[in-house]
């Protein structure tokens, strides 16, 4: 146990340095080549900015945990899929992909972390297969979609990544605990560049890869087994973004817009238009992200039950999102400039046309 304990420790600062000092060599590299978001009518930010912070964050975590971690079959898998998964964003970063491509692609990650042992517990090797990718699917892509305002994302990442480290470590296995302190570090060390005002954005191999990498420990990690209580700490673990996803997709189809076309309508941006600051919003929602992890984890340990607190939480959650919808997002002059495809990163990053 000691040892495990050294091990996620000296991940996590390996992680931190290296995210630090890869951040700002990828940030004078993307300036110097010219990869930088840069400013519109739609967007937020004042002078270009550098999106390759995601490769920092993927390459920070994965040589920190290949430095440290113990031995543990499911940590390849995690560790392999979620480094592919980080080069499609990246390619997308580079030169968009369309969404069916990267969807395959997500599929087929999504499909052999099952393969090597991932599930939801449900009964039947079919629908549990099913779900399982659907899920992790679900989950890479509403992170992806939180990536819409500076410092939300590397928050909620390191918020949700330390629950699930924690997670991981209780069910005796140390080299996913490892992984995911290391991410955790790593997503916390981008804040440094990325806390409002951004001086960098995670991009695509970013978002994807914290997401990828979150969904796919929610389904390997060995406990709980009782299909209920796992599904109830898969669902609290990714409040935050799946909450945000669900607002998105709502509000979309009330107001008659493609689900594929970008704009200013998250949690992130409805919160800020009742008068949070940036930083203010930055922390509230990781906040959050950590508060609903925690309970998912209390659930994990049986000191919480779920037949109590998922209903608590979607209540919760469908709560939310009918009060963020009476907020007005969508004025009549913003629907007639928007463009179908452009990333929901549009008010604060560049971004994909699933965003």
């Amino acid at each position: 146990m000691t040892t495990s304990l050294s091990a996620t420790a000296g991940a996590a600062c390996a992680a931190l340095l290296l995210t630090l000092a890869l951040g700002e060599m990828l940030r004078r590299l993307a300036l110097s080549r010219g990869l930088t978001d840069r400013p519109s009518a739609r967007k937020a930010h004042e002078r270009p900015t550098p999106y390759l912070g995601g490769v920092a964050i993927a390459a920070g975590t994965c040589v920190a945990t290949t430095a440290a971690a113990p031995s543990d079959a499911a940590l390849p898998v995690l560790a392999g899929w979620a480094v592919l998964v980080a080069l499609l964003g990246l390619a997308d970063d580079l030169r968009p992909l369309s969404p069916s491509s990267r969807l395959l692609v997500e599929g087929l990650a999504a499909a052999g972390v099952v393969a090597s042992g991932g599930g939801t517990g449900l009964p039947g090797a079919v629908p549990d297969t099913v779900v399982t990718v659907l899920w992790i699917v679900l989950v890479t892509n509403a992170f992806n979609l939180l990536d819409n305002m500076d410092g939300v994302t590397a928050g909620v990442g390191a918020a949700t990544a330390a629950i699930l480290a924690a997670a991981a470590a209780f069910a005796g296995q140390a080299g996913i605990a490892v992984f995911l302190a290391a991410l955790g570090a790593s997503c916390a060390a981008f804040l440094a560049h990325n806390w409002p005002p951004a001086r960098m954005f995670m991009g695509d191999a970013g978002s994807l890869f914290i997401g990828f990498s979150l969904a796919s420990a929610t389904v390997l990690i060995d406990a709980p087994r009782a299909p209920l209580d796992r599904i109830t700490g898969m669902v609290l673990v990714t409040f935050v973004a799946t909450v945000d996803t669900a607002l998105v997709m709502v509000s979309r189809r009330r107001a008659g817009r493609s689900c594929l076309t970008g704009g200013t309508d998250h949690v992130a941006h409805r919160l800020r238009r009742l008068g949070l600051r940036p930083r203010q919003v930055a922390s509230v929602l990781p906040a959050a992200a950590a508060a609903a992890g925690l309970c998912g984890l209390l659930v994990g340990r049986h000191w919480l039950l779920s037949g109590i607190v998922l209903p608590v939480a979607v209540t919760t959650g469908a709560a939310t999102i009918w009060l963020l919808l009476r907020v007005p997002v969508y004025p009549a002059r913003q629907e007639r400039a928007a463009s179908p495809g452009a990333g929901d990163n549009g008010a604060e990053h560049a971004g994909g046309p699933l965003r």
